[in-house]
């Protein structure tokens, strides 16, 4: 029994994980045009501009109020659903999205 409730656990955390992935692509995606327009003024190729994860950890921290832990899982989710592309500690949109 207690492997089924470990079950619901998992699977509830994981939607709750879930439903913060298009507020936090929406901040990610103003982010990510902020710096590519910092790149562009200071005469860089905006083609490197990236953002990365521990401002987007606490940018996400500050604007949904979750914990630290939260926010570093919700990254991890988006790599994983291939929805960001990670390189070290940065993040840059999929190619396609760009």
């Amino acid at each position: 029994m207690t492997s089924l409730t470990q079950q619901m656990k998992d699977s509830r955390q994981q939607s709750e994980i879930q439903s913060f992935h298009e507020p936090a692509l929406y901040l990610f995606g103003h982010i990510f045009e902020i710096k590519k327009q910092s790149s562009l003024s200071k005469g860089y190729d905006e083609k490197n501009a990236a953002v990365s994860k521990e401002e987007l950890t606490h940018l996400m921290m500050r604007q949904f109020r979750i914990t630290q832990w939260l926010a570093q899982q919700i990254i991890v989710s988006l790599v994983k659903a291939d929805l960001v592309q990670a390189f070290g500690g940065y993040l840059k949109p999929k190619d396609d999205q760009a």
